[in-house]
């Protein structure tokens, strides 16, 4: 039987092409590597076709693409066989509308306010537009609303065995109104009169849903029986080919129809200033909902309480918390929610509490609230820690001067994220800011003595302070707010006044009051209701404004060195020093125990072991520098001038190099087509992330074509001065380094306090870029096929370029942690110090519990040490005197190796054979 917390995880990404059977097919080998619990991808009904499974459609469905419940219980049965668990990946923020697959948004789309769903939805139904107001913007057009009139791409379709006429463009489906359908069906009234009446009816109630919804339904149900007949075909088509838009007057019809509808149909570009709900960042296709409402909780969670409720699954992630109104008072509900749902488990069934992690961004100062009652994060905070200590903090300002003077941006990164931000909310938030702001004016006027605030006062003020928010999000609510957002807002004030005109400082304090202080209760009852919906706006606003901004956009403009650039870090914060990485294990020790943590994710910008090979420039700023200055010199023919600029620019030609350089494959024979293929779909997503000289909504065919060509001459190895060998000869040399970074990286993953995962196939070198390439397809029978052959870590270290390796380590690892779970999920954390030569390329601690006693040490920052080494591990000379400052006494025996030793003091000893130890007292 499993137990909850997990000892480790594999995460699986489930889509139509790997399904839940194709999952179960995993589970063996991922039994015998050593996890406890498979981690799932949303398995819930999504949008057809999704990829991700993000877009989900009905929270009370599986996924029919992934073989639906029935697949779902063989996975179940597979991995109570093998005695594993399951943590589902669950989306409780949003949901994928568009399409005509989400019931809740068709039946908005059709009913409006009257909607049993308008609630769930986050919709402003009165908002500044006049033209929108009791509508729900419907932002789905690919061109503008009169262009697709004439087109003839919006039609009148009717679902007959429904008895429903809908407006469809394309994949989309809009209902018609009782009202609309009254009004079709008009054309042949002595066909369609009983239909037409209640329609009607329903359409004249429609404010009193308990008598219009059954009206509706009745004259559906009418109306489908006349259409079995072939007087109501004949109806049926002389009421739509008055709507054909082919013509002037049925354009004209359509039109009419379509203004009295409960949607307006847009063009998808206006959403960015116009739309009137809350979206999933600036996705059109994703709507936000309201888990704060106790119904909308119910229903958007029977589905997993029962998979909970029956053993299926034994904890859940929550997707993107900080898209929730109040992720404390979610996390404490969900809580409760799950122990009352564990009475019903049944006794084969993992024991103790649900597992539960949250996905949260958290900046370097930043803590995890311990009162939400959840086991920790998804482990982005790790990922910047264990990448952070293995960069050489000596590289910094050589890399930014570099990057500063090749490309005249600035060094530092903050200003690069302030532009990021005034951008996003200039172009692709607008209509978030613009709401936002709205909201606070409403506020302003509920009072005499803030009436004279204008709209375009707070807007400029909001704005401000939203370029300098430290963090994602605070979290404010009724209860008002806490020291650690006291301090938030006050820091993000002061930055905002430097750059905010002086006459209006003060009304920076005033938002300040809006935003953090709790709402009076003398005031009245309406004003608190405002209050806090500001409040909750506010946040529900900050926190897509940092994620577009940092990680989707200034992430691709700043390449000081871009294996800082990972979701969880910040370019600003080049390393991590030992010191801070210790402490940051002895916290989540303390807080956080069973905490995730991750170094691969489904979101990241670069793989994992991408991250650890472009780390090692760190330590080489200088030699970078010549190697840059060479391949720009030789690639100088193939840069083009356009209108536009220099194509590539100078930034993105050197992103270009460090990427090439960071997933270069190592095996024989070098890169083929399809690693070319790779390259360009990291780097046309980045230019259009970047935004500066492309973007998604508005490609330039010019500068992609451009830079298209200039990669297709990097790579033509028949060019005279071609680039293609250096920078594969570059690669390899940094490549014993980097991969001697990368099991490190991995030791300590495994070792630390916290819980591991394995993103799929990570067991090998995850040399992979940016999504959809971190989420193709994993070879496991070539990984079950290594496992089988139990292979000696150290004898594998001689071939380290297959990866296999990286696997023999993992899977000894997770042996241990399977033998000594205690010493793992409970045991102490003590940092080991290193004196002598080479003290600074050591890194070490202890765990112990009840007597049971580990001691890792892993190598750090190696490249010098290692010289022309071929392989990850620094000569036992290099190491010279290099000892830990306090010898530890005692019998152990390195678990990695199998070698024995007495006592432990000598580095050169312990690292003799592997770049990592790993022992056991």
């Amino acid at each position: 039987m499993t137990t909850t917390p997990p000892r480790a995880t594999i995460r699986l990404q489930f889509h139509k092409g790997f399904t839940l059977d194709d999952g179960a097919a995993v589970v063996p080998y991922a039994a015998a590597l050593g996890v406890s619990h498979l981690y799932a991808s949303p398995i819930l009904k999504a949008r057809p076709g999704s990829t991700h499974g993000y877009d989900i459609v009905d929270h009370n469905a599986i996924n029919p693409e992934l073989g639906g419940a029935a697949a779902l219980e063989r996975l179940s049965a597979a991995l109570r066989e093998h005695g594993l668990g399951l943590i589902l990946d669950i989306v409780p923020n949003h949901m994928g509308v568009g399409g005509g697959d989400n019931a809740w948004w068709m039946d908005v789309l059709e009913w409006g306010r009257a909607s049993r769903y308008a609630d769930a939805f986050d919709i402003d139904w009165m908002p500044p537009d006049p033209a929108l107001r009791g509508k729900v913007m419907a932002p789905f057009l690919g061109e503008s609303y009169g262009g697709a009139l004439r087109s003839g791409d919006l039609q009148l379709a009717c679902d007959q065995a429904e008895g429903r006429i809908s407006v469809v463009y394309h994949e989309h489906v809009f209902p018609l109104s009782p009202a609309g359908m009254a009004l079709v069906l008009k054309a042949a009234p002595r066909r369609f009169a009983d239909a037409i009446a209640h329609f009607t009816g329903a359409a004249d109630l429609a404010d009193r849903p308990e008598i219009a919804r059954p009206l509706a339904a009745t004259a559906r149900t009418r109306f489908a029986a006349v259409l079995a007949t072939p007087e109501g075909q004949a109806g049926l088509a002389t009421a739509l080919r008055r709507y054909d838009t082919t013509t002037e007057d049925g354009a004209a019809r359509l039109h009419d129809l379509l203004e009295m509808q409960n949607y307006q149909l847009t063009y998808w570009r206006a959403a960015a200033d116009e739309i009137n709900w809350r979206r999933f960042f600036d996705i059109n296709t994703l709507a936000g909902i309201r888990a704060e409402i106790p119904w909308v909780f119910d229903e958007s969670h029977r589905l997993i309480l029962d998979l909970y409720a029956r053993g299926i699954i034994d904890g859940v992630r929550i997707d993107h918390v900080d898209g929730l109104a109040d992720p404390r008072a979610y996390l404490r509900k969900l809580r409760r929610a799950l122990a009352a749902a564990a009475k019903h488990r049944p006794a084969s069934a993992s024991a103790g509490p649900a597992y539960i992690i949250v996905e949260k961004i958290l900046a370097p100062h930043e803590r995890l609230r311990t009162d939400w009652l959840t086991d920790g994060t998804t482990g982005y905070d790790f990922m910047n820690e264990v990448g952070g200590v293995l960069h050489d903090p000596a590289g910094e300002d050589p890399l930014g001067s570099l990057w500063h003077e090749l490309t005249g941006r600035s060094a530092a990164f903050d200003p690069e994220e302030r532009d990021a931000r005034r951008q996003i909310l200039r172009d692709n938030l607008t209509s978030e800011w613009n709401g936002t702001a709205a909201l606070l004016h409403r506020l302003a006027a509920s009072n005499l003595a803030t009436r004279d605030i204008s709209l375009t006062a707070l807007r400029r003020a909001l704005g401000e302070l939203l370029v300098h928010f430290p963090i994602y999000r605070i979290y404010a609510g009724a209860g008002g707010s806490t020291d650690t957002d006291e301090q938030t807002m006050n820091w993000a004030l002061a930055r905002a006044r430097r750059s905010f005109r002086v006459a209006d400082r003060n009304l920076l304090d005033q938002i300040r009051h809006w935003l953090a202080d709790r709402p009076l209760a003398r005031e009245p009852l309406e004003r608190r209701a405002l209050h806090r919906r500001a409040m909750v706006r506010f946040q529900q606003l900050s926190a897509p404004v940092a994620a577009k901004s940092v990680e989707d956009t200034a992430f691709y403009r700043y390449g000081r060195l871009i294996s800082r650039n990972e979701v969880g870090s910040t370019p600003a914060q080049f390393s991590v020093s030992v010191p801070a990485f210790h402490a940051a294990q002895t916290q989540r020790a303390e807080l956080f125990p069973h905490a995730m943590l991750a170094t691969a994710t489904h979101d990241h910008k670069r793989g994992e072991d991408t991250r650890m090979r472009i780390a090692v420039i760190s330590e080489m700023p200088e030699r970078w520098r010549a190697a840059l200055a060479r391949w720009m010199r030789l690639n100088a023919g193939l840069v083009r001038d356009l209108d536009s600029g220099r194509a590539p620019s100078e930034g993105d030609e050197i992103m270009l190099y460090q990427t090439l350089v960071g997933a270069w494959p190592l095996e024989a024979g070098g890169p083929d087509g399809d690693f070319q293929d790779r390259v360009w779909g990291w780097w046309e997503k980045s230019i259009r992330e970047a935004k500066l000289r492309s973007e998604w909504a508005a490609p330039d065919e010019a500068y992609e074509e451009a830079c298209r060509q200039f990669l297709d001459g990097v790579f033509d190895a028949g060019r005279a001065t071609a680039t293609r060998g250096e920078i594969g000869a570059f690669a390899a040399m940094i490549g014993p380094a980097g991969a001697l970074n990368g099991l490190s990286q991995t030791v300590l993953t495994y070792t630390v306090p916290g819980v591991p995962d394995l993103y799929q196939g990570t067991e090998f070198w995850d040399l992979s870029l940016v999504d959809p390439d971190n989420r193709r397809p994993v070879d496991y029978g070539m990984r079950r096929a290594a496992l089988a052959e139990d292979g000696d870590p150290a004898a594998l270290l001689a071939g380290w370029q297959s990866g296999a390796v990286k696997q023999a380590i993992i899977a000894r690892l997770l042996a241990l942690r399977t033998a000594h779970p205690a010493l793992f999920a409970a045991g102490s954390y003590t940092p080991l110090d290193f004196g002598g030569v080479l003290a600074d390329q050591a890194i070490g601690f202890v765990r112990e519990h009840e007597g049971a006693r580990l001691v890792v040490i892993a190598s750090r920052l190696g490249s010098a040490a290692l010289g022309e080494a071929d392989k990850p591990l620094i000569p036992a000379e290099a190491w010279g005197d290099t000892a830990l400052t306090t010898p530890l006494d005692g019998a152990w025996r390195d678990v990695l190796s199998g070698h024995d030793h007495d006592g432990i003091d000598d580095v050169a000893a312990l690292l003799r054979i592997l770049p990592v130890a790993v022992l056991q007292g």
